[in-house]
């Protein structure tokens, strides 16, 4: 198997936009190639509230959860779960000023585009 582009970008929490501190809690990673976007999701619920002890927890997981879901497609994601991969990645990766971020998009590699997600997980969340 030949190469497959793909991008990537994190799902980073901020629990005090104000202080600019910011945890990884997830990767979102799409190919066009591939036909798939996928994220995975990990809060570290210690580290969150370690940078902000009055972080909402369920708030964080909620707004997590909905990425999931948006990214997954599925009904719970309204009309941005009806859009192809492509759209929903490009949706997922606006900039926005709320607690739950995504990162910068990059561009990479990879033989396997089903495992890249779980590889990036493990270099970069946890």
């Amino acid at each position: 198997m030949s190469p497959v582009v793909y991008e990537y970008a994190l799902v980073r929490v901020v629990p005090r936009v104000e202080r600019g501190e910011r945890m990884n809690a997830g990767v979102l990673v799409y190919s066009r190639q591939a036909g798939m976007v996928r994220a995975l999701i990990e809060l570290d619920e210690a580290r969150l509230l370690a940078l902000d002890p009055a972080a909402d927890v369920a708030a964080v997981r909620s707004a997590l959860a909905a990425v999931a879901d948006v990214c997954a497609g599925g009904p719970a994601a309204g009309q941005a779960g009806a859009d192809d991969p492509g759209r929903r990645f490009r949706w997922l990766t606006a900039p926005r000023s709320t607690v739950v971020q995504p990162g910068p998009v990059h561009l990479g590699l990879t033989d396997d585009p089903e495992g890249e997600p779980q590889r990036l997980l493990e270099l970069l969340v946890r």
